[in-house]
């Protein structure tokens, strides 16, 4: 219990030396709380619909908030309700697909790394070949063909991302694979999955921890773009990207159905992104400044 204290202290006291890594670790913890406890805020229903009060404009000012503190759509529907269910939406979705893509990515990458020859070939064709065909193309192509769906959109945005994964796990068995400790193992008798997972796959999870940090970040914005265009999260479930679409036809005269969704997106990539940075620079002191 002492040395858990210690370790979260010293975790404390390090994201405290960077104003930029304390923002965005708040602004995180401050989303992802938004987002676990969004049924439990009070707020009005998320698609409950009441056309004799459309398109209010925001009820913010120094006197308090009234009933709909950032305004309601075209429908009715309250826009803070939206983006905070929202955000559940889009934090689920975006955690499914880096860890279906993490794991996915980090296995190829693995096989890749230690077994190479034909194995390290194959796999890195693969790899060529997505690399090859636009993320948006190849996501349209393969939500038009299963139908929009969270599943599918999971699934696409899981496609897109393991390459990375695969990449840069490959990288660094490459350079583990030779050294000391995975010699005895081989020399003991150890075999070659015990040796992958037991001892290689320990020493990557560092780098795979920063990636899947990033990448999150990606899978927000693509997933956004993907219900703005129709193909992501259908209605009438609330999505930043479809509240994007829905309100800009009405961008002159309801700034606030673009703006608030928009700020929402800029916010969450913008936290995920700094603590990503701050956690390349923890854990790979030598990369800062580079």
């Amino acid at each position: 219990m002492t040395v858990i204290l210690s370790s979260f202290t010293n975790l404390v006291w390090a994201i405290s030396q960077s104003k930029a890594a304390l923002f965005g670790w708040v602004l995180l913890i401050l989303l992802v709380m938004m987002a676990v406890f969004a049924p439990y805020l009070g707020l009005p229903d998320p698609v409950a619909t009441d056309l004799r009060m459309r398109m209010s404009p925001p009820t913010i000012s120094l006197l308090g908030l009234g009933p709909h503190p950032l305004g309601t759509d075209q429908l009715g529907r309250d826009i803070l309700s939206r983006i905070v269910s929202g955000s559940r939406v889009t934090l689920t979705i975006g955690l499914a697909a880096v860890v279906a893509g993490g794991i996915f990515g980090t296995l190829l990458g693995l096989f890749s790394g230690y077994f190479g020859g034909i194995v390290d070939r194959v796999i890195m064709r693969l790899v060529d070949m997505q690399l090859a065909i636009p993320l948006m193309l190849l996501a349209l192509i393969v939500v038009a063909a299963a139908g929009p769906s969270i599943q599918n959109l999971v699934l696409v945005l899981a496609l897109t991302g393991w390459v990375r994964y695969a990449r840069i796990v490959r990288g660094q068995v490459l350079a583990i694979r030779e050294r000391e400790f995975i010699q005895s193992a081989r020399a003991v008798g150890a075999s070659s999955m015990r040796i992958v997972f037991r001892h290689i796959l320990p020493n990557v999870l560092t780098p795979l921890l920063v990636v899947a940090t990033l990448e999150l970040a990606r899978v927000v914005i693509l997933e956004s773009a993907m219900s703005f265009l129709g193909f992501g999260v259908q209605p009438p479930a609330p999505s930043w990207g479809r509240m994007l679409s829905e309100g800009r036809t009405y961008m002159a005269s309801a700034w606030w159905l673009v703006t608030f969704p928009g700020i929402a997106i800029v916010l969450t990539v913008l936290s995920v992104n700094l603590v990503g940075d701050w956690l390349r620079d923890y854990f790979d002191p030598k990369a800062e400044g580079k």
